[in-house]
C-alpha cells in the first residue's frame, strides 16, 4: 500500500497496513535544505526540490505545494513585506473600505503574483512522486482571505456595520479561491487544503461562522470536488469544537485537529470524518523524540478501533523544528500501527 492509497483508504474508514501520517512540513522543508525561508515562498522550482528532499528524509506520505496565507491577497493588490527568515506579511491591504471591492477582479491563476509558481510547485511535484505520494495545494478559506485583504479589525467592523457588503467580499474571495484552487488541481494537487485560521471560534463566534462562512465554504469544496479533488481537507487552527458539527454539511472530508481540541469530543461531533491531528506543533521545537513518540502512540491507540484517522501535528510544524522530532513521528506509526 503506497501513501496515497493509505490516505484514500483513511478517508473512506478502510483497513490500512498502517495509520497514514502527514508531517504538515512548509517552511521547514526549506529549513532543512539551508534554502532561506524568503526564496522558498517565491520559487516553485525551489520549493518542490525542498519538499522531495523533506519527503525524502522523513518517508510521511504528504508533500506541500503551500506558499503561505498572502499568495491571494498579493494577487488581489495587497503589498507585502518580504524577509529572508520569515514569511511575508501585508504591509498594505488591498481594500480599505466597501467601496473599493468594486475595482477588484478575479485574478489569473497563471499570472497573478506568485500563483503561477504555487502552480509550478504542484506540477513539479506531481511528476515526481505520481499517484504514490498526496500531493496537497493549497488556498486560504473565504474569511482568510477577507481578512488578509482588509485586516482583521475593519473587516469585523464592514461585517457588522455594512453585512451586505462583507458578503460581498466573502463572495469575491469564495470566486478567486475556487479559481485557484482549481488551477491547483488541474496543475497536479490531488488535493487543495483550505487553511482557514480566521473563521475559527476564537476569532468569530460559531453563529458568524453558520451564516457567513459555512455556504461559501460549501460552494467552495463542491466546485473543488467537480474539478477531481481527491477529498475536500479543512484546516481550521484553535479550539474549534463549536463548529466541528458544520463540517459535513460543508463537504468536508478530512478535518484538522488542532492541539487545543479533545480527539474524544471530535470523534463523537464526527463519526463519518476522517480526522487529522493533534500533536502540539511547538513540541517538534522544544520537545525530545521520545515526548513525540509517546503523543502519537497514544492517538494511534485512541482511533485504533475506529479508523478514518491521519497522524500529524495539529497545525505547521515550525521551520526551526528539530529533524529528530520530525522522525520520530513518522517512526511512530510503523512502531505502533
Amino acid at each position: 500500500m503506497n501513501s496515497l492509497e493509505r490516505i484514500q483508504a483513511a478517508v473512506r474508514f478502510q483497513s490500512t497496513d498502517r495509520v497514514p501520517v502527514i508531517g504538515q512540513v512548509f517552511g521547514h522543508a526549506a529549513a532543512l535544505a539551508g534554502v532561506p525561508l524568503g526564496d522558498y515562498v517565491q520559487d516553485g522550482e525551489l520549493l518542490a526540490r525542498c519538499q522531495i528532499e523533506a519527503l525524502e528524509q522523513y518517508g510521511y506520505d504528504a508533500v506541500f505545494a503551500l506558499m503561505d496565507v498572502a499568495v491571494e491577497t498579493e494577487a488581489l493588490g495587497s503589498v507585502l513585506s518580504y524577509a529572508p527568515d520569515r514569511y511575508p506579511v501585508v504591509s498594505k491591504y488591498a481594500v480599505e473600505t466597501g467601496a473599493e471591492l468594486e475595482g477588484l477582479a478575479i485574478p489569473d491563476p497563471h499570472e497573478a503574483g506568485r500563483m503561477p509558481e504555487l502552480l509550478r510547485a504542484a506540477r513539479i511535484l506531481r511528476e515526481e512522486v505520481g499517484d504514490e505520494v498526496l500531493v496537497v495545494g493549497c488556498v486560504v478559506g473565504p474569511m482568510t482571505l477577507a481578512v488578509q485583504l482588509m485586516g482583521t479589525e475593519r473587516a469585523l467592523y464592514l461585517a457588522v456595520d455594512e453585512p451586505q457588503t462583507f458578503e460581498r467580499l466573502l463572495d469575491l474571495a469564495a470566486d478567486v479561491i475556487v479559481a485557484y484552487g482549481t488551477a491547483q488541481i488541474e496543475a497536479g494537487a490531488h488535493l487543495p487544503v483550505v487553511f482557514n485560521p480566521s473563521a475559527s471560534p476564537e476569532v468569530v463566534p460559531p453563529q458568524f461562522f453558520r451564516e457567513f462562512e459555512l455556504p461559501r465554504l460549501t460552494r467552495v469544496f463542491a466546485a473543488f470536488q467537480k474539478a477531481g479533488a481527491l477529498a475536500n481537507w479543512l484546516h481550521i487552527t484553535g479550539a474549534v469544537e463549536p463548529i466541528l458539527g458544520y463540517y459535513p454539511e460543508a463537504g468536508v472530508d478530512i478535518a484538522n485537529l488542532d492541539y487545543s481540541v479533545d480527539p474524544a469530543k471530535a470523534k463523537a461531533i464526527l463519526p463519518e470524518t476522517c480526522l487529522d491531528g493533534n500533536i502540539k506543533p511547538l513540541s517538534f521545537v522544544d520537545g525530545q523524540p521520545s515526548l513525540i513518540e509517546a503523543a502519537a502512540a497514544a492517538l494511534i491507540e485512541r482511533f485504533d478501533s475506529r479508523g478514518g484517522f491521519i497522524l500529524s501535528p495539529g497545525c505547521e510544524i515550525p521551520p526551526e523544528a528539530r529533524p529528530e522530532n520530525v522522525a520520530a513521528l513518522v517512526t511512530a506509526t510503523r512502531q505502533h500501527s
